[in-house]
């Protein structure tokens, strides 16, 4: 003779054993094959976790990377250009590649602001030479720069 509680508890258990099913998209109809479908899907799913936290990962270092490398904007002035170097970490030597970078344009530097305690960061106003017949443009101040840092960063790499 079965007792009522048993009964009970036999329905709820086969309740439950039916939304796993449903959660887990099993077809399974007995009890065992519900469980091991059950165990597989937590496994796919643990796998694609791995896989997302991978992702993640490999996004974040490359934002972390992106954030180190000093960013460059020039602007363009009446008689010169505004140059702005920011990075926010410290960059030994960075300034001296940069100044030689503005000599071999043949630009003069005029004013610069220099801080690189903790970080970076660079406001020069260079302006051009009148002797240079050379027409000089923002993108092409930029682009030396950008080069400067790229061979500057492999030099301490």
């Amino acid at each position: 003779m079965v007792s009522r509680e048993h009964i009970i508890k036999r329905e709820a258990l086969h309740d439950k054993l039916q939304i796993l099913r449903s959660i887990t998209h099993s077809h399974a109809v007995n009890e065992t094959s519900i469980v091991l479908d059950a165990s597989n899907y937590i496994k796919e799913l643990k796998q694609k976790v791995e896989k997302l936290n991978e992702e993640i990962s490999t996004a974040e270092s490359s934002i972390h990377h992106q954030n180190m490398w000093p960013r460059v904007t020039v602007e363009t002035l009446e008689k010169g250009f505004l140059v702005n170097v920011h990075s926010s970490k410290n960059c030994p030597g960075l300034f001296v590649s940069i100044l030689a970078t503005f000599e071999e344009l043949g630009l003069t530097v005029l004013e610069a602001r220099v801080s690189c305690a903790h970080s970076f960061h660079l406001q020069a106003l260079g302006g051009d030479n009148e002797d240079d017949e050379e027409n000089m443009n923002a993108q092409m101040v930029k682009r030396a720069i950008s080069n400067t840092i790229k061979n500057w960063s492999e030099s301490i790499e």
